[in-house]
Parts: structure tokens; C-alpha cells; sequence
């Protein structure tokens, strides 16, 4: 590991997470290389498109092209033109609409050395991407999510724009974001094929090759429908939300803290809501009750009374929503046990 630590005058390499300034985002070597190896088992090579959005490293991100999986999601423009200068950029979706003529042409700017594709659900954002010459687009299909993407009647019609304003269309996506955190599988399950269903009349007057949907929650139940790849992303890290669902991966990713003071009965730790993602509530920490966070602290009492941890001591921090966790840190601390072995940027955050 060649990446040290500043502090004043003093450099140092930090050798393990106790030498780690907090909040610092971490990663378990070991559990992140299970998690890769349980997706790639179930959706081998292209049947998985990685959504970068949940990591935003492309360290990250050529351990899951290693395995295969060579196409990636991606959220915003700046993950397209990060993954393409990093040599990662077989094929590339943005998988979000954008009317940005700046950015839409530096996406354009590497179609020599990228593949990139678009998506699109209305006449504005198809004339966009061909203003900016663009050439690839798959039309956004709304299957029940109320966000982004065309009705499935009106699919076709889009398709048909992109090809007069001179782009090919490679199919249809459709995220059903909606369904990830149904508790019940079965229930899961049955409005999954539904909202495939309402994809697969899409893709029906649309035409292409690639019908792209799913996500982490999701990610095993396309094996019967026409989806011909899935965008999961939050599997690798995962966090505290998504773990409710009893999926076969691991938490491979934290928030370390530092106890920094004790009240009566609770104990403070230096991360918050600067740390944490909080829209899916608060982060966990095993053995305890997280009572709130604040801006830069999380308060918590120990289960049952026990004793608190010491002032001075590390805190794994579990947060609740992995995704914008990860896009408030500058880099991740990649751990074996304790020991740090090596030290990710982040640098796909931004726009």
C-alpha cells in the first residue's frame, strides 16, 4: 500500500483501523470478493450490468470487470467519462435522463474510446443526445415507479424519434425500484414479473436486443422474464436496509467512528449525518441502540446495560443506505481483519 495519511507535519501510512482518521468510509477485502463472487455465480459475465452509482470507485469497479461483468450503469455524466478514462468503458448506460448540453457532449466526447449509451422517454431528451451526437439511446419505460420513463404505449413512439434524429436504439429499460424492499418474497416475486410484463410489451414495439432492469432487492428474479440483464449495485457493499431481506450477501462496508465521549448510560461517536446516508433512517451498530444522529455525531446506549465502549475505541457504524454514504467520502480504507492493505478514491462522485 503506497497511500498515506497527512496530519500537520507528520505523514504516516496508516497501517490498520485504528490509525484511520474518523468518520472514514471502509471496505473487508474478504467480504467484498464473496459478495462479487455470489452475483457472478447467479448472474454470470453481461447477464449483470453493475450500477456504479452505489460505489462510485472504479477500483471497485475493474474487480467487477475482472469477473466478467463488463458493461456498467451508471447514474450521471460524470460516471460515464470517469469509467471510460479508467479504461473501463466496453459498454456504458446512463441510465437517467439528461437535457445538459455540456455534459451530454462530454459523454459524446468519448464515444471513441467508450461505449455509451442513453437513455431517453421524451422528445426533449432524445433531441439532446443527438444535438450533442450521441448515437446510441434505449428508451426508459416506466413500469410503475413514479419517476422517470415513458408509458409502455408510448415506447415505441420515442424509439422511432431517436432513429429519424439519427441514433440507434439498443431496446428498453425499466427500473422497479418500487418492489426492492417488499418484505415477502413471493409477493416480490409476483409484482416483479408483473412490472416485466409491462417492460416486455415495451420492448415488443421498440425493438433492440438488451432489456435492462432490476436491482440489488430484485436481482434474482428476472430468470423468467425477458430481461436480458440486471442493474443491481448496492449488492458489493450492501448496508443495513437491503440486509433486512435476508439476501445472500455480506456487509462489506462501514463507517468507522470514534468513540469520542460518554453521557449517562450512552456513549457519542464522531460520525453523522455529514457520514451517513439517513434517508432510509438510522445506521446500525451491532449490539446497541442507536438513539439519533446529529450533524457530525451518532449518540448510542449498549443492549441490556452493558458496559460502553471506551473513549478512544473504533465503532463500526453500519449505514442504512449504502449509496449516498459512499458519495460523501473522498476515498474507502480497504481492510483485511484490522489491517489496511490499501486505499480507494471515490473519484466518480459529482455530476
Amino acid at each position: 500500500m503506497s497511500s498515506s495519511l497527512s496530519v500537520g507535519t507528520v505523514t504516516a501510512a496508516p497501517a490498520t483501523i485504528h490509525d484511520l482518521p474518523t468518520p472514514a468510509l471502509v471496505i473487508d477485502e474478504g467480504a467484498l470478493a464473496g459478495n462479487l463472487a455470489a452475483m457472478a455465480a447467479v448472474l454470470p459475465g453481461r447477464r449483470l450490468r453493475p450500477h456504479v452509482k452505489a460505489t462510485k470507485c472504479t477500483s471497485l469497479a475493474r474487480r467487477q470487470h475482472a469477473l466478467g461483468h463488463v458493461g456498467f450503469t451508471c447514474a450521471t455524466p460524470r460516471e460515464v467519462t470517469g469509467l471510460a478514462a479508467a479504461g473501463l468503458g466496453d459498454d456504458l448506460l446512463l441510465a437517467n435522463e439528461s437535457l445538459d448540453p455540456v455534459r451530454l457532449a462530454a459523454m459524446a466526447a468519448v464515444q471513441d474510446r467508450a461505449r455509451v449509451t442513453v437513455a431517453v422517454d421524451s422528445a426533449e431528451t432524445v433531441a439532446a443526445a443527438a444535438r450533442a451526437g450521441l448515437r446510441e439511446a434505449i428508451v426508459d419505460v416506466d413500469v410503475g415507479m413514479p419517476r422517470c420513463g415513458v408509458t409502455a404505449d408510448d415506447a415505441g413512439a420515442i424509439a422511432d424519434l431517436a432513429r429519424r434524429a439519427g441514433m440507434s436504439v439498443r431496446g428498453v429499460m425499466g427500473y422497479e425500484g418500487h418492489l426492492m424492499m417488499v418484505a415477502d418474497r413471493a409477493e416480490r416475486a409476483e409484482k416483479v414479473a408483473a412490472a416485466m410484463d409491462v417492460l416486455a410489451r415495451a420492448a415488443a414495439d421498440v425493438g433492440g436486443d438488451v432489456v435492462s432492469a432490476g436491482g440489488t432487492g430484485t436481482f434474482d428474479l428476472h430468470a423468467g422474464a425477458a430481461t436480458t440483464e440486471v442493474q443491481a449495485g448496492s449488492y458489493s457493499l450492501m448496508d443495513s436496509h437491503y440486509a433486512t431481506l435476508g439476501l445472500p450477501f455480506a456487509q462489506a462496508a462501514w463507517v468507522a467512528g470514534t468513540v469520542i465521549s460518554h453521557g449517562r448510560g450512552w456513549a457519542v461517536v464522531d460520525a453523522g449525518l455529514k457520514s451517513l446516508g439517513m434517508d432510509h433512517g438510522n445506521p446500525r451498530i451491532d449490539g446497541c441502540t442507536v438513539w439519533y444522529c446529529a450533524d457530525e455525531h451518532v449518540v448510542f446506549s449498549v443492549d441490556g446495560g452493558g458496559a460502553l465502549p471506551p473513549i478512544g475505541s473504533r465503532v463500526r457504524v453500519v449505514p442504512a443506505h449504502l449509496d449516498p454514504t459512499v458519495a460523501m467520502h473522498a476515498c474507502a480504507w480497504v481492510l483485511r481483519g484490522d489491517e489496511v492493505v490499501d486505499r480507494w478514491e471515490i473519484d466518480l462522485r459529482g455530476w
